[in-house]
């Protein structure tokens, strides 16, 4: 690693972020502070905690921020001068006199092969919607989301029985990849970035409201995609009787293949394998779910 690259300041708050300031570290570039969301309410306890992002750099003597409005720590960053930016899942928009504030810009890891996906939940999108490929993005940040300019893409195949935790994993180890490969011709000027071509399509944030299915009004194929999709956060629910169940697992089919099996609206079975229970809370197949009942 050449000494002559810029110092960097890494914004990310979520879990993967996380990998990527990992990565960064220990490719022996210089993060000189990361900038993170103010610590907040998280899991079921809703217990204030801070960030991964923000245990981990304080664990390795990174200075960190974290402000409620990015301006607020404008003067902070010019002080460190000269510096560059990357940005993974930091959670907030960034105004562009924050982005203006670096050389060349903020760089962002975005998990689609934009224009596609611009938003952000790709990744749930592209399993909903029974992609056949996705990838990863390396882009200069600009104030609309998602539209920046790339610097290089990387794509995957999918088959169609990825899971959302899956996928993550996937994606975000491939594009730290792309990123520590790309990075040094990137700071040093060697890669310059292209306007992105095509359509953009949009995914949207999810909520809880996103999380009921019906097999009567969707293909099997739609119902299982949605359930891979949004395992984790904001799952799959469905109406068994007087109880609204998530859903864990399942598979398509076209005959009636397990106990919990519903056709749905183009006439191919849609079967739950596994599923949590409203009464216990805790995760069973669909033969101990029936026992109960």
């Amino acid at each position: 690693m050449t000494h002559k690259l810029p110092k960097i300041i890494f914004f990310g708050t979520e879990d993967y972020s996380l990998g990527t300031l990992q990565a960064l570290v220990g490719a022996g570039f210089i993060v000189s502070a990361v900038i993170t969301k103010p610590d907040a309410a998280r899991g079921r306890g809703q217990k204030i905690t801070e960030s991964p992002v923000k245990t981990y750099a304080l664990a390795h003597n990174i200075p960190v921020m974290t402000p409620a409005k990015l301006r607020d720590i404008t003067e902070d960053i010019r002080a460190l001068q000269p510096v560059a930016g990357i940005l993974v899942a930091y959670g907030k928009i960034i105004p562009q006199s924050i982005i203006d504030l670096f050389e060349p810009g903020i760089i962002n890891l975005h998990p689609s092969l934009l224009p596609r996906w611009r938003g952000p939940s790709p990744i749930e999108a592209a399993i909903s919607h029974s992609d056949t490929e996705t990838g990863v993005t390396i882009m200069q940040l600009e104030a609309a989301m998602d539209a920046g300019p790339i610097y290089v893409q990387k794509s995957i195949p999918l088959t169609g029985t990825e899971t959302k935790p899956e996928l993550y994993e996937t994606l975000f180890s491939l594009g730290n990849s792309l990123l520590i490969d790309t990075l040094p011709a990137i700071l040093s000027g060697k890669l310059t970035p292209t306007p992105q071509t095509g359509e953009p399509i949009f995914c949207s944030l999810l909520s809880k409201h996103d999380s009921l299915i019906n097999p009567k009004t969707m293909t099997a194929q739609q119902a299982d995609a949605h359930i891979r999709a949004h395992l984790g956060f904001p799952r799959s629910r469905v109406s068994l009787g007087s109880d609204t169940c998530i859903i864990t697992k399942a598979h398509t089919s076209k005959d009636a293949d397990g106990p919990l099996s519903f056709p749905c609206r183009d006439g191919i079975y849609l079967t739950i394998d596994e599923l949590i229970s409203p009464k216990s809370g805790k995760k069973m197949t669909a033969e101990a779910f029936l026992r109960g009942h």
